[in-house]
């Protein structure tokens, strides 16, 4: 009983910065267990790689280009998953951006527009696309890729800190209203976790070194620690959560 509730047989799932490191992860585990996953990102080829892996290994997956940083393509990669597949059942916001590491009154405009279009409007627009269509479905479930830096601020990463801590209470906002529509929305918290997007953090031998310290497992994460969590909050195994933040983060907040 409690294995069938994993079970995504029959469901459309949909997982955005799904070409590499936590996203990937998360499309494979959302596909072995019977979804039909749509990898996007910027770069289409590089999905599509990820989504043969998929079909390789026996599920069913294909790939869209989305920059979520452009409302007109969010838009547009639904209009095609309409077209392809008629339904989406699952929405992992995932995609997110952090192009500047540093002390916050050293950053330019630029990068802090590009944070907060990506990681706050990209994750909104997505989540209302995603949302009217569960609407008409009577169901459908969205989990939003945060960060422990939503909860405690890490330095040099101001402004990514405050885009994820507007994630964790976007998540709240919309599990509030959308929960009599039989749609739920929780977030994930990684912690650290050896990815290139998080390259500044554990490729620096004296920052890796620091956090491990600080870490009671001792440890950075790999993508593939978070895929569970990920698969637990977008199946029926956690029917009953809604508004949540799942903290996966080595005991960093602990």
């Amino acid at each position: 009983m409690l294995a069938e509730s994993f079970d995504l047989t029959g469901r459309v799932a949909l997982v955005t910065g799904a070409s590499r490191g936590i996203g990937e992860s998360i499309a494979v585990a959302l596909a072995a267990a019977g979804a039909t996953v749509v990898c996007a990102s910027r770069k289409l080829e590089s999905c599509e790689a990820v989504a043969q892996r998929i079909v390789a290994a026996g599920g069913k997956s294909d790939a869209v280009a989305c920059h979520i940083g452009e409302p007109g393509q969010i838009e547009e990669a639904f209009v095609e998953i309409d077209r392809r597949h008629g339904r989406i059942d699952i929405l992992v916001n995932n995609a997110a951006a952090n192009p500047y590491f540093g002390p916050v009154l050293d950053m330019d405009l630029v990068a802090y527009h590009k944070t907060v279009d990506v990681n706050i409007r990209g994750y909104f627009w997505a989540s209302v696309q995603a949302g009217r269509r569960m609407r008409t479905q009577g169901r459908g479930v969205i989990v939003n890729v945060a960060s422990v830096n939503g909860v405690r601020p890490m330095d040099g990463q101001a402004v990514y800190s405050m885009s994820k801590a507007a994630i964790i209470n976007m998540t709240q906002a919309f599990a509030k209203e959308c929960g009599g529509l039989g749609i739920r929305v929780n977030a994930l918290l990684p912690g650290i976790t050896e990815t290139k997007f998080a390259s500044a953090l554990h490729g620096n031998p004296k920052i890796r070194a620091m956090v491990e310290k600080m870490l009671p497992l001792g440890r950075i994460a790999q993508p593939d620690e978070m895929a569970g969590a990920a698969l637990y909050l977008a199946s029926d195994a956690s029917s009953y959560t809604t508004g949540a933040s799942l903290v996966v983060d080595g005991g960093w907040l602990a």
